[in-house]
């Protein structure tokens, strides 16, 4: 078979997709972008969501979203609604957010705080902990409610961020990068945080196409104006485009971040999970537009505003920074093989008043802008990629090298978890 016949594969079955799926990533070049059907095939997203995103770790938001017994919030991955709860022993939990009555959606609002968990269809109610507490008195004697509680998803926290994972078994080992993303925040104390803006932008382009741009600056120059006012375009020291004057300017800002004890040095578990600190650019603190900070209060312990920020990526869904006074955690949801939720949410110190230690506009407007930028960015290559003339094209080894990296772990992922394809 050709690439050409590769590239223009209809699937009739959702079994046709999974061999071609794994013959397509077993064949592709790595250093080409992928095959069409990869980015915008029906049935190859749905392995996408079956490999991926039903058997990875996944962000899905921060342990101050659910700062106390009883508070929760909800996503949707895939056609699986997911609940994330604090119970009364203050330990963060997921279940599936489906009622074991009949099936109905058991929590319908985005969050809130509940005493226990109530369906709204018949009312029947679980504890925190997912027990079925009461059913009514018309299922019969022998109904045996604890054979009814909640079905549990795999759930594990650090530093302030909250993993889920939708593997039936056992899900792939992630506790080796947790310990280190709980030792790098902790000067943020993300317990006492709190989200002051969150803003879901719909993409009209597959996740896939989010990610890659996101793993790249090649376009920074041409598309950001806003987000270059202090950022450096360099992903980290061991970027092969780093300058002598970058490297100079690391190790002058390691010194002083040594100093009041900040974690900075590069961290990476295999392509999946990195946390470095990068700065930004000399005489600027955060990423606004005055490059000052947008927030009166710093972050937990940190003294240093010029902290640059602590880079933290976790594929397949999440990038985020980590600043003196705020942080912005990003989270992506795949929708449909051409359709991408990317949700921002803007962090400070829980203390913090709006309109008194920051402005919510001057918050939100430089990734406000950068965001938008993205999503026409992401959208155009998907209307590309549709095209009949799209064929791979070539990454560069240097200033692309993430989007390499990404679609390697994308990759060895999706072979590892297909039946019959473990690499």
């Amino acid at each position: 078979m050709t690439e050409t016949d590769l590239l223009n594969l209809t699937y009739s079955n959702i079994t046709d997709a999974r061999q071609d799926m794994s013959r397509l990533l077993q064949e592709r070049s790595r250093h080409l972008s992928l095959p069409r059907s990869l980015y915008n095939d029906p049935l190859l997203f749905r392995v996408d969501m079956e490999e991926v995103f039903m058997k990875e770790w996944l962000f899905v938001g921060m342990t101050c979203e659910v700062p106390a017994a009883g508070n929760y919030i909800t996503v949707d991955i895939g056609q699986n609604p997911v609940l994330i709860v604090r119970d009364r022993d203050g330990e963060v939990r997921a279940f599936h957010n489906v009622c074991r009555h009949r099936g109905s959606r058991v929590c319908t609002g985005a969050k809130g705080k509940v005493a226990n968990i109530t369906c709204p269809y018949h009312q029947w109610t679980y504890d925190l902990k997912g027990n079925l507490i009461f059913a009514g008195s018309d299922m019969g004697d022998d109904f045996d409610k604890s054979q009814f509680s909640l079905k549990p998803a795999h759930c594990k926290t650090a530093g302030g961020f909250i993993y889920v994972s939708l593997a039936e078994g056992e899900p792939p080992a992630i506790d080796d990068y947790l310990a280190t993303l709980a030792t790098y925040m902790e000067p943020y104390d993300m317990e006492n945080a709190k989200v002051a803006a969150e803003v879901t932008l719909e993409e009209n382009a597959n996740w896939k196409l989010v990610i890659e741009n996101n793993r790249e600056c090649y376009h920074c120059s041409g598309s950001h104006p806003e987000l270059l006012r202090t950022l450096l375009e360099w992903d980290d020291t061991n970027d092969p485009r780093a300058t002598p004057e970058f490297l100079a300017l690391c190790e002058s800002q390691s010194a002083k971040w040594d100093a009041e004890g900040i974690p900075h040095k590069h961290a990476e578990f295999g392509l999946r999970n990195r946390l470095v600190r990068m700065p930004l650019k000399e005489g600027t603190a955060v990423m606004t537009m005055d490059g000052k900070p947008a927030c009166k209060l710093n972050m937990g312990r940190i003294q240093n505003q010029e902290l640059g920020s602590l880079r933290i990526l976790h594929l397949p869904n999440s990038w985020n920074h980590m600043q003196s006074d705020h942080a912005i955690v990003f989270q992506v949801i795949p929708v449909s093989a051409q359709k991408t939720l990317v949700t921002t949410k803007w962090l400070v110190h829980k203390d913090a008043v709006e309109g008194q230690d920051y402005d919510v506009e001057k918050l939100r407007y430089v990734w406000d802008q950068t965001n938008k930028q993205d999503r026409t960015l992401a959208e155009q290559n998907q209307r590309g990629i549709n095209s009949l003339a799209y064929q791979p094209g070539p990454y560069s080894k240097t200033y692309e090298f993430g989007v390499i990296n990404f679609l390697d772990w994308y990759s060895d992922a999706v072979l590892k978890n297909l039946p019959g394809t473990a690499q």
